[in-house]
């Protein structure tokens, strides 16, 4: 049996047919299959893929204060160049620059930010003026010196630095606001890490979740400028004395590459070093030096280090920070063959821009408030003076100004807002820490006067205030003045409510002054030394931080003796009366005002039944304003006290005379049931800056004291001017002036005391 196989042949034409119509078939589906990979394939993808072909790029910030805004410049060039940074780390002033541009921020955005921030104001940590409570407006009257020292169980304790940081604080929250609710930083647009140091330790510490503000915050607290940052039970400061140039840190989170700015000053050399104060520096700078050197001795050829050349802008220079962004825009140009190797091309950058994470920078509507209260005053202390409300959009300038009435209290160290989220709500939440070194203060205070060919008064103050006596902040204060009018004084101010509207006040005092008497020529005819005790009750309403109405008693007895003089005999005196006082205080200085007003209108009832010698009447009435331009203030002034019934005896009636007061006279040389002054004084900044600012100015002055109100005319004036130049020490204002009155009396005069009262 045979087997018999057979085969059928396909035409070649028919074959040709059939490949065709599948090759056609399979770049249908391959085109198909390749449309459905890239719809699947989202810019995030596209970009994890473009890292993995490319190196990992790190970016260094180094520390070195004003210096640090070089880095801005850097960072256009980079954009510009099309470099893709994946990872950031920044110590002291990078990690400003860096956590801003880790979180969403361009180059040019950061540029104008530092540009607008006035960064003399950011350092100048005392309460603003207008902030404060009107309370604490009044402890300029007479204690001057600025040094608030705690005194707490028998121990004197200090702030551990010069500047607390809450201007700074607020400004890095408003920064920061659309990340505030990211606390993982690999979360941010930008993964980032922030290098400080424990100042318990001295090592590293690198941040990388928690708030970015109070991050960047810790790691540019220079130890003894700055208050430390208290975390996870470490207190931090800047960075820079670990690692001022974190090169460890960008290779620990995945960098392959880096590219590292160090702004750093270097060591001083022989012929900068001229006082303490450079020698203090140049031990800094021997930390911060060492260890940038051993970080930057880790580079490789592929790595890129920049270091702009800034001559001589300081870390402090902050008034130079445009120029500094200038300058590391050049030399970051100086660097671009090193740097393009590392370029993507424009549609492949745009990727990697895309695939970053994009947070709403719209203020957001707040869903709840929370208070973090680190003090022994009730929450509501706090809470009442959030004027923001559940369900409203964050307006950042009201809680500015809400956040600056809380810390105008001058009990907390810093007040700081978040904004949290929580089960997909947003809150904000702030957090006031009170002072470590309070909740009792000592402040001393100086006053001094002379003038040629007159008697000198000093007088030293010491003021010791017991804050947060209860849950409404209530206080207890005991005064000791030693010198030519010594006293001693304790009172109790009680708040009603937790916003101050209401008040009760007690005040118990000893106290010694002198009163002159004058002939018609103003020559002394005797000097009388008045001791007495008293008392000062009163109830009153708060007006916001500006105004205070006050209904109160004041009573007091004692002994008039005669000093110096004419033969006389002593005498007891007392003094008892009702009063009405309506007070205004929104001057920004009391010292040397720029602008606000000052004003007090006071109606007094003396009479037998309330302890008084006799009955009588008096209206006392002050305003001062003051405005400026440029360096130059005016300050127009207007005094008039009059007794509208009855005749004082000596000690109640109203004395004038003295620089600003008439200059040219003697202190108090006038004195009347009646009694007007007014004035002008120019005054312009001769000498800037927070340390001792100086001015120099001019007055003219009107006025008199009158014993009967037949006596007031124009035609009696006495008219006075003065030439003075002034300093805003530590222990308050100093004044050297020279006064002539048109009645021929001239003087000199050294003053240590406020200027408006």
């Amino acid at each position: 049996m045979g087997l018999t196989m057979r085969t059928d042949k396909m035409p070649a034409s028919a074959f040709n047919t059939n490949f065709d119509k599948l090759r056609r078939r399979l770049w249908k589906s391959t085109l198909v299959t390749l449309c459905i990979i890239c719809c699947w394939h989202t810019p995030a993808t596209l970009a994890k893929e473009e890292t993995a072909a490319r190196p990992r790029i790190g970016l260094v910030l180094g520390g070195g204060g004003a210096r640090g805004a070089a880095h801005v410049g850097v960072l256009k060039v980079l954009e510009e160049l099309r470099i893709p940074i994946d990872y950031v780390v920044g110590t002291s002033m990078g990690s400003i620059v860096g956590g801003l541009y880790a979180s969403g921020m361009s180059a040019d955005e950061i540029d104008r930010e530092l540009r607008r921030i006035d960064w003399e104001h950011m350092f100048d940590d005392a309460p603003e003026r207008t902030e404060r409570t009107f309370r604490r407006k009044r402890d300029d009257d007479f204690y001057t010196v600025k040094l608030k020292p705690g005194f707490n169980e028998g121990e004197l304790k200090l702030p551990l630095a010069y500047i607390r940081g809450q201007k700074l604080n607020l400004e890095l929250s408003r920064l920061t606001t659309h990340v505030s609710a990211i606390n993982d930083f690999d979360a941010l647009p930008i993964p980032y890490r922030a290098v400080a140091a424990n100042i318990e330790t001295g090592e590293e510490v690198v941040l990388g979740n928690g708030d970015l503000a109070t991050s960047i915050r810790a790691s540019m607290a220079v130890p003894g400028a700055f208050d430390p940052v208290e975390l996870e039970g470490k207190l931090l400061v800047d960075g820079g004395i670990a690692n001022n140039v974190p090169v460890n840190v960008a290779r620990s989170m995945g960098a392959d590459v880096v590219i590292v700015v160090n702004v750093g000053s270097g060591l001083l050399k022989r012929d900068e070093i001229k006082s303490a104060v450079e020698i203090a520096l140049q031990l800094t700078n021997f930390l911060f030096t060492l260890n940038t050197k051993n970080q930057l001795a880790s580079l490789t050829e592929n790595d890129v280090l920049i270091s702009p050349d800034l001559g001589d802008i300081g870390g402090g220079s902050f008034d130079r920070v445009a120029e500094a962004v200038v300058i590391g825009e050049q030399d970051a140009r100086a660097a671009t063959q090193s740097l393009r190797r590392y370029s993507l091309s424009p549609e492949t950058y745009l990727t990697h821009v895309a695939s970053r994470s994009v947070y709403n920078r719209q203020a957001p509507v707040i869903d709840f408030i929370r208070v973090d209260n680190h003090s022994q005053v009730s929450d509501q202390i706090i809470a009442q003076r959030i004027s923001i409300k559940p369900g409203e959009t964050l307006d950042e300038q009201r809680l500015k100004k809400d956040i600056g009435n809380i810390y105008g209290l001058d009990i907390f160290q810093t007040v700081t807002y978040e904004i949290i989220e929580e089960n997909g709500r947003k809150g904000l939440l702030v957090s006031a820490k009170e002072k470590w070194w309070g909740p009792g203060y000592i402040q001393p205070g100086i006053e001094y006067a002379n003038q040629s060919g007159s008697d000198s008064k000093f007088n030293f103050g010491l003021l010791y205030t017991r804050t947060q006596i209860n849950a409404l902040n209530g206080e207890w204060r005991l005064g000791v003045q030693l010198g030519d009018e010594p006293s001693l004084s304790t009172d109790i101010y009680q708040p009603l409510d937790p916003l101050n509207r209401y008040f009760v006040s007690g005040r118990a005092v000893y106290q010694s002054r002198q009163a002159n008497t004058f002939d018609n020529d103003g020559n002394k005819l005797s000097r009388y030394n008045l001791r007495g005790y008293g008392i000062d009750l009163a109830a009153g309403a708060n007006i916001d931080t500006w105004g205070e109405v006050r209904l109160g008693y004041a009573r007091q007895t004692g002994t008039a003796r005669l000093e110096t003089g004419q033969p006389a005999d002593d005498f007891d005196y007392d003094i008892g009366y009702a009063y009405l006082r309506l007070s205004h205080d929104s001057l920004d200085s009391l010292y040397f005002p720029r602008k606000g007003h000052l004003g007090r209108a006071e109606l007094q009832i003396s009479r037998e039944g309330l302890g008084a010698e006799r009955d009588f009447d008096q209206i006392l009435l002050a305003y001062n304003r003051a405005f400026s331009w440029g360096k130059s203030t005016l300050i127009g002034s207007l005094v008039i006290n009059a007794t509208v019934s009855g005749t004082p005896n000596l000690q109640s009636q109203f004395q004038t005379g003295g620089f600003l007061s008439l200059s040219g006279l003697q202190q108090n040389e006038l004195s009347g049931k009646h009694m007007g002054l007014g004035r002008l004084i120019y005054m312009r900044n001769i000498q800037g800056g927070k340390l001792m600012p100086g001015y120099a100015g001019f007055s003219l002055e009107a006025g008199n004291a009158w014993q009967e109100s037949e006596d007031i005319s124009g035609n009696n004036l006495i008219y006075a001017s003065s030439l003075f130049v002034g300093f805003d020490t530590m222990v308050g204002p100093v004044y050297l002036g020279y006064g002539h009155a048109n009645n021929g009396e001239n003087g000199i005069y050294l003053r240590l005391g406020p200027l408006v009262k």
